[in-house]
This record gives structure tokens, sequence and C-alpha cells, in this order.
């Protein structure tokens, strides 16, 4: 038995166990299979407008259950199929399994002499069609984390998501500054909508923040070569270019939270050790980690989420006012009962929420159950709570509200155990992709960009990173290359 095979089996399942040159040809095989065909999935779902519309679903779906298929077949000679991390995943099955108890029909009622079935989702198909997205995404996330065996394949996972983002940065530029007619490239994208190859310029942040953590992390690490450094720097500031370009309020928000985020994970992590840190710069470090610097970041930070929500959703107070003289003129009183603005949305999704307290509306029945709540002419109607926490507690109840909590709760121990990996490499690149997951977490506040497959996508490789093994020593058990 070659040396790879028998790290890459767990210590229970590799005694005894026999594995001839042809099976270990093919288990190899298989990996990289599994591992590059994880990789071009990723690529080409960004490519077709982020992987909106049903066909292209369709092929994201149909590529994780081809893969899927391989998995099992590697898993069966291995005798392992599960990564040994599996924690941030155990809430997402469990959102799985309860979206599906959402759609199945519980009681009938007789209406009109015929009977009508009833389940607790609002659309008992959307909810059926949401299990089957997001347990694709949950599939993809669970192969990203068993197969990023080793370091280079996490470097090379790590570059494939900045180079995607990158080559989108680069094309929405052009694009902005080219398009002047229907079609650049991609035939649906319209000139002045979206940015790069979303049809939504707030879905495009999303991309532009997951990415800018990377990219920070890569350049955090200690044996990146120096003429890296200025390719890095260059991608990170394409990335920050399209994104203050795409003039996405929510992703300029995200940005300014990574970036104290980012000031304070990096100071943290360079003061833990404390034997490579001596004279001023030790003062220095012992001064910013004092409980008044870190209070003032903290409240910083909140300043800038609660501020930067009310300037988003609820209006600033300068522009209530002048709105006040808007809402007594009856030409644009038909404009205001379309009632679009995120905060009477908002409203709307709250009295959703008390109208279905315990188990929701139902994921993915959101869009047909929000019209009995929402005040408006019926010209434009919602189809996100333009929050994904609230569409979350909407959709899902207490029920939901409790296995958010316990995602949020298993991110947050995961990222930790992380950052106290002593394999530097590993350490900077967790450091990045957590600063991706903050921008995500701050912009959902104000948007819906997980629900763009990319997005959401890139989202379980972060998640995935997280999830890498740690041996007991705190050092990353890397494979042998």
């Amino acid at each position: 038995m070659s040396t790879r095979i028998a790290t890459d089996l767990p210590d229970e399942v590799t005694a005894g166990v026999s594995v001839t040159r042809e099976q270990e040809a093919l288990l190899l095989l298989l990996e990289r299979m599994i591992f590059c065909g994880l990789l071009v999935v990723l690529v080409l779902t960004a490519i077709p407008y982020g992987t909106v519309e049903p066909w292209s679903e369709g092929l994201f779906e149909c590529g994780l259950l081809l893969l899927t298929m391989l998995w099992i077949i590697h898993g069966l000679f291995a005798g392992q199929w599960l990564p040994r991390q599996m924690q941030l995943f155990y809430p997402l099955i469990a959102l799985l399994g309860f979206a599906l108890l959402q759609s199945i029909v519980l009681w009938q009622t007789n209406a009109g002499g015929e009977k009508v079935w009833y389940a607790i989702s609002a659309d008992a198909f959307e909810t059926r069609r949401f299990v089957l997205k997001v347990g694709a995404l949950v599939l993809a996330g669970i192969l990203f984390a068993r197969y990023t065996t080793s370091r280079k394949r996490l470097s090379v996972l790590v570059h494939v998501i900045v180079v995607v983002a990158g080559v989108s940065a680069i094309f929405g530029i052009l694009r902005q500054s080219m398009q002047h007619d229907q079609g650049f490239v991609l035939p649906l994208l319209r000139p002045g909508a979206g940015y790069a190859q979303f049809s939504n310029r707030n879905h495009f942040a999303y991309l532009m923040e997951m990415a800018m953590g990377l990219v920070v992390g890569l350049m955090a690490v200690r044996t990146t070569r120096r003429e890296r450094l200025p390719l890095y720097l260059a991608i990170l500031l394409a990335l920050w270019t399209a994104l203050v370009l795409a003039n996405s309020k929510g992703g300029l928000l995200a940005m300014g939270v990574q970036l104290i985020f980012s000031l304070v994970l990096f100071t943290s992590v360079r003061a833990r050790n404390r034997s490579e840190i001596t004279g001023d710069e030790f003062v220095l470090q012992r001064f910013v980690r004092s409980p008044a610097v870190r209070f003032s970041v903290a409240a910083a930070i909140i300043a800038v989420v609660l501020g930067g929500a009310m300037w988003i959703g609820g209006e600033p107070l300068a522009s209530s006012l002048e709105g006040a003289s808007v809402e007594l003129n009856a030409a644009d009183q038909t404009a205001l009962h379309e009632r679009t603005r995120r905060r009477d949305i908002w409203r709307a999704s709250w009295l959703m929420v008390k109208a279905h307290p315990l188990a929701g509306a139902g994921f993915g029945g959101y869009w047909a159950e929000i019209p009995q709540y929402h005040d408006a002419s019926g010209v434009m109607t919602p189809q996100q709570a333009h929050n994904d926490y609230l569409e979350i507690i909407a959709s899902g109840g207490i029920i939901g509200l409790a296995l958010l909590l316990w995602f949020i709760a298993s991110v947050v121990k995961q990222a930790r155990k992380s950052l106290s990996a002593e394999d530097h490499f590993y350490n900077a690149i967790c450091s990045g992709a957590i600063i991706g997951i903050v921008g995500v977490a701050v912009h959902s506040v104000v948007d819906f960009g997980l629900h763009i497959t990319i997005n959401a996508l890139i989202f379980v490789a972060l998640l995935s990173i997280l999830s890498l093994e740690i041996k007991s020593t705190r050092r990353l058990r890397w494979l042998a290359q």
C-alpha cells in the first residue's frame, strides 16, 4: 500500500487493508477527477449570469450528481466517504430535512365539494426545488472538504476562485465602459443593468467580497514569493475598483466592515505569538489588544453596520424629510404605493413572520405568501425579503431561526479552531476565508446574493476551507504530495 493511500484512510480503516497497485491508481485517478471536476463546475457556474436560469441551474445540479456518483465509487474502494470535519454542514443538512417536511401534504379540507390538500409551505413545488438546489450546494461543500487533501490542492482552489472573480471584475469594467447595445458577450445583458455577467450589481458585489478576502489571505502568507505580491495587489485593486464602480451600497458597506475586521484579525493573529514580538512593537501590540481599543473597534463596526443598514434600507433622515412633500403629491402616490423600498418589504416580511411563527411559510414559498402582507398596488410583488436573515425566519419560523443560530455558532467555533492552526499557510488562507464570510454576513442584511448559484457555491467552498482537518497537535494534516 502506498504512503498516499495509507495517509488518506482513517487509522482504524488503514489497519489490515491491502490495496493493489491497480486499486491505488484507480483511487488516485478518481480523486483527481472529482477535484478537477469541482473546479470545472465552479468556473462554468460563474459564466451564464451566475447560473440563475432554470437550464443553467439544471446543468449545475446534473454536474454535481455526476461527481457524487464518482464520490460513491471512490468511497467504496477507499473506505471513507465524508470529510473528518462536518460540523458546518450539519445545520445545512438539518435545514434540508426541515424544508422537505414543509413540502409534504399534511392535511386536507373540503372547499366547494372538492378536496384541497395543504402543506406547511405556501408553494410546495418551490420548496422541493429549494431542497434540490441547496442539497447540490451542500454536496459540493462536502466534496470540496473531502478532496482538498493537500496544500497544493488548497492553493489551486483558492487561486481558481480568485481568477474567476478577477476575470469577472475585468469583464465588468470593460462592459461598463464599452457596452451601448443589448448584449455584451452574453445576449441578455442590457446596458446599465447589473454588472459584469450578473443581472444585479448587488449580486456581483458578493463575489468581489469573498474573493477580496482570499486575496488578502494569500498576501498574508509568509512563504508567498515577493514577485507574486504585486500580482496579488493588482488583482485586489481590480476587485476593489469593480466593486466601487458597481455602485452597490450593500457591497460598499460590507467592504468597509471587512477592512475593519481584517485589521483586527491580523493584528490579533500577529500578537498571539508574543515570543516573536519585542521592543516598541510589543508595546504597540499591547496597546492595540487593550480592552479600550477593542471596545472602540467593536463600537465602530456596530455603528457602520447599523448606520449602513439605515442608509440602505430605512432611508436616511434627510431623504425621509425630503420625501414628506413627495408623499403629499398625488402623482407620486401611485409609485409610492408600489412599496418596493426595503423598509416596506421588511415590514411586510415581519407581518408574515407573525402570521407563521413556528414553521414559517416554507423555504421557496416566500413569493407566494408575501402578497397577503404587502400592502401595495400589486404592480411590483417582492420575490425576496432583501434580508436573508429575515427571509429565513419568515420561511422557517422559530425552527428556521434555531437552525440559523446553530449555523452561526458552528461557523464561529470552527473559525476560532482554524485560526489556532500552527501551519501559517492554512492559517492565512482561513483568515481570508473568514474575511469573505464576514463580508457576506454583513451584505446579507440588505440583499439576497446567496440566492445566486455561483455566490452560494463559493460560499460553501469557504466553509469547506474552514472544515479541513486539523490534528490534535493543532497542525494541519497535509497529505503527501
